[in-house]
């Protein structure tokens, strides 16, 4: 089945509309849907076919045939974006003619509108040539790695480098119509890069999958430390069954394929001790603590920038709410409690970011909260406390 055509968002749309050069537009336009058609590519591969239940201790040069092709089109996908850009915006040599007027104009004096125009076209040129330099040299990056004999014969070596790579290749892209497009006025990521909101969403669903894995976890080691002895299997297999679980979502699968090797890892040493009818305590434990921090430290996933530009927004949006369900509450409690459900909406995708604030989601997530006005203000007050205790820089 062939791969649907690239769309532009609306607000990139008006961008290219905004140009007064119609024939740089056009030019313009062709570089964003080839960098939107390799976003998407890029986007479009499933780990899962490839990964092993297990962590082999031998060399693995079976993964490198099974992944040739995906590593081939990786480096297509890019080029194919790198052969437009130099077709519509042909490199050129620095301090050339374009950069000798542009450095003559701003020299003059105060920029008329149609000089204007001409300097932004240029800095946005300018910006396609830097971020398609960098995606030349990730390629040759990309080869060299490929090449290596620590990465070729380690599965979960080859896996980590190729997601990373491609991760790299679809953020960079994203720089590449950010920054070009910022040229002609002010714009957001999340409005104008492709898949930039998918990549949000999909930040946020692992934040909520981890930040639950760590609790179940963390409850899971307690109740071992304070198991009987003939409890300890019945712990081990239910810690089992949690990662089984764990390992069907979404979540798992965008996990980055070395925290993939860690939990897989820990599950096939679980698995040992589970089936076995009196493991000792000490035992359990030698493998669930450390994996308990591990899982806990996963969590660093709150310092992508990604989601920090994302939750500021959110808390901001939810700040917002909580003033017009105070406001209201006095003279409407029906529409102040609606306010108040709209926030906690928008609050769940802070989930993960903060335990005390967890646990209030959780208890507030079916929206059964509102039995009076004066549970209502309880609650509202809670809630603001809980957002204002956020460390949000």
């Amino acid at each position: 089945m062939p791969d649907a055509a690239p769309q532009l968002s609306p607000r990139l749309l008006q961008v290219l509309a905004s140009i007064s050069d119609p024939v740089f537009a056009g030019r313009l336009k062709k570089v964003y849907l080839a960098a939107a058609q390799a976003v998407a590519r890029l986007g479009d591969m499933d780990l899962l076919q490839y990964e092993s239940s297990t962590v082999e201790g031998a060399p693995d040069l079976s993964l490198w045939e099974e992944m040739a092709p995906v590593i081939r089109d990786t480096v297509v996908d890019v080029n194919a974006l790198l052969a437009v850009l130099r077709e519509q915006f042909p490199p050129t040599q620095p301090g050339g003619l374009a950069d000798t007027i542009m450095q003559a104009i701003e020299e003059a004096g105060p920029l008329p509108e149609g000089t204007q125009n001409f300097r932004r076209m240029n800095e946005a040129e300018r910006s396609l040539h830097a971020i398609g330099a960098q995606l030349a040299q990730q390629i040759t990056q990309l080869g060299e790695r490929m090449r290596s004999p620590a990465v070729v014969s380690d599965r979960w070596n080859l896996l980590t480098d190729l997601q990373t790579f491609r991760s790299r290749f679809r953020e960079m892209i994203g720089d590449l119509v950010y920054l070009s497009a910022s040229a002609f006025g002010d714009v957001h990521r999340r409005d104008i890069v492709p898949g930039f909101q998918e990549e949000v969403a999909a930040a946020v669903a692992v934040r909520a999958a981890i930040a639950d894995l760590s609790r179940v976890i963390a409850a899971r080691t307690r109740g071992v430390e304070e198991a009987e002895p003939e409890d300890v299997q019945w712990h081990a297999q239910h810690i089992e069954r949690d990662l089984d679980l764990f390992g069907k979502t979404a979540a798992y699968k965008a996990l980055r394929a070395q925290d993939k090797r860690v939990v897989i890892e820990f599950r096939h040493e679980l698995g040992k001790i589970a089936i076995r009818p009196n493991p000792t305590k000490a035992e359990l434990l030698e493998k669930v603590r450390p994996f308990a921090d591990f899982v806990a430290s996963l969590q660093r996933v709150n310092n992508r920038e990604i989601l920090v530009a994302h939750d500021r927004e959110v808390w901001a949006a939810c700040g917002v709410k909580l003033e017009q369900a105070e406001a209201e509450l006095p003279r409407d409690p029906q529409a102040a409690a609606d306010a108040f459900a709209e926030a906690v909406r928008s609050a769940m995708e802070l989930y993960g970011r903060d335990p005390a604030l967890d646990a209030f989601l959780r208890k507030l997530r079916k929206g059964q909260f509102v039995a009076s006005a004066s549970v209502l203000g309880e609650e509202l007050n809670k809630f603001r406390e809980l957002l204002a205790s956020l460390p949000m820089v």
